[in-house]
């Protein structure tokens, strides 16, 4: 019942028709707003309290965070080596997989396994989306890669462009059909979390396909 009060709160739960229930408080209400301006701070705490709840009971929560890797030298030893990593990235893919089903937004390939939560917004131009799942697709590892490098791009009314310079490439069979195809097509939307027209349209200026 508290997650039904708090989609009375979600614009694009009313926007379908329904309503969730009347019964948010003033507090479910602050909670929402310090969500939505700030996604990464709010999923942090939360992934803490769960941790911290997992723990009382005895339940060893999901360790997301690696504290060191083995990095392969000469001769084949291994020394260990402080490294950066994207802490609670796993929410954000579960998030976004869930949302489209764990199905490519432009393809339509339908496979955990061969699917790429994608940032809209990078990890490191935003520190307030990161986990933001509507600053998320769902994308194969082809698409993926192609929008990252701006040779196609998802616009504000959800329709994929593919750019100049791709169309103006060597064509083959399969870059026809996977990629250059897909030129003006609408993306699959997710089921939660659509994308934020603003990211999008940040993708589009960043890569020139609108001023």
């Amino acid at each position: 019942m508290k997650l039904v009060n708090f989609a009375s709160l979600d614009p694009q739960i009313v926007a379908s028709g329904r309503a969730g229930l009347s019964g948010a408080t003033n507090q479910d209400r602050e909670l929402w707003a310090a969500l939505q301006q700030n996604w990464d701070a709010v999923a942090t705490e939360a992934g803490d309290a769960y941790a911290e709840l997992a723990l009382s009971h005895g339940v060893q929560a999901d360790n997301e965070l690696l504290k060191d890797e083995g990095m392969e030298i000469e001769e084949g030893k291994t020394r260990t080596a402080i490294v950066q990593v994207r802490v609670n990235q796993a929410r954000f893919r579960k998030a976004v997989l869930a949302s489209y089903n764990a199905t490519c937004c432009i393809s339509g390939l339908k496979h955990e396994r061969l699917v790429i939560a994608s940032h809209i917004v990078p990890w490191s131009k935003d520190t307030k989306n990161r986990l933001n799942p509507q600053n998320g697709l769902c994308l194969s590892a082809l698409h993926d890669r192609a929008y990252d490098h701006g040779l196609i791009t998802v616009m504000p009314d959800y329709t994929v462009r593919v750019s100049a310079r791709l169309k103006a490439s060597p064509i083959d069979t399969f870059l026809q059909s996977s990629l250059i195809d897909r030129d003006s097509k609408r993306i699959h939307l997710p089921e939660r979390f659509l994308p934020d027209p603003t990211f999008l349209a940040s993708h589009a200026r960043q890569f020139g396909f609108i001023s």
